[in-house]
């Protein structure tokens, strides 16, 4: 059965959609509740839901803005349903984002930030540019300005050691990228930078990538 996407404004999301998201989850990590999601709702601009028939795949909340000036989109939560379709679910989310980020920030480079808790969410990035961290590259001192940047707009500058980008939090639900891929490769290394990673201490590692405008204009993104 066909995949559907839909995004909209977060004010238009209902109390039966968020029960109907918290459902997705309802019996596992990271057990998102509704009273989580509502505030998920205040925070972020856009609820893109991925739908096969009537049955909810996966949702994002997520927004479109510039940091500094520059183009950004930041995906502060993203869930997919863990089943056999998990990796097409995760590409539509990804597809329509690109393609509004398009819309928003035409012929221009768009920086995409998220938090992890584990390998697989790397995927996300497949098809980027200078994805920070990455196996065998040094950071530098603008890359981890980046990366308190977003732990900024994610919740707090301070709770972030802008050498190994992990971010910290208070223990508790904790936005992110939460997807477990299906089949195929995670990217080369993506483990090393999860081995001292706590996700039940509420702990994310910040990743961001380029989207090139010219591959923002073919279409090709997500990989």
């Amino acid at each position: 059965m066909a995949m559907t996407v839909t995004t909209k404004d977060t004010t238009a999301l209902s109390d039966a959609e968020l029960a109907e998201m918290a459902d997705l989850c309802v019996d596992r990590e990271p057990n998102f509740d509704i009273g989580f999601l509502s505030k998920q709702r205040e925070e972020w601009v856009l609820v893109t839901h991925v739908r096969e028939g009537t049955k909810l795949r996966g949702y994002s909340f997520c927004t479109l803005e510039r940091i500094g000036g520059t183009p950004s989109l930041l995906v502060g939560l993203l869930l997919v349903d863990r089943n056999a379709k998990s990796d097409q679910t995760l590409k539509s989310i990804l597809h329509d984002q690109f393609r509004r980020a398009l819309l928003a920030f035409p012929d221009e480079d768009v920086l995409l930030g998220s938090r992890l808790t584990t390998p697989d969410g790397f995927r996300a990035f497949a098809g980027l540019e200078d994805v920070v961290p990455r196996l065998g590259y040094k950071p530098t001192g603008e890359d981890r300005a980046w990366g308190r940047r977003l732990a900024k707009r994610f919740g707090s500058e301070k709770s972030i050691d802008d050498h190994t980008f992990i971010m910290t939090v208070i223990p508790g639900p904790v936005g992110g990228l939460d997807y477990s891929a299906a089949k195929g490769a995670i990217p080369e290394g993506a483990h090393t930078f999860f081995q001292e990673l706590k996700p039940e201490a509420g702990q994310r590692l910040i990743v961001f990538g380029w989207a090139m405008a010219e591959s923002l204009a073919s279409g090709k993104l997500p990989k």
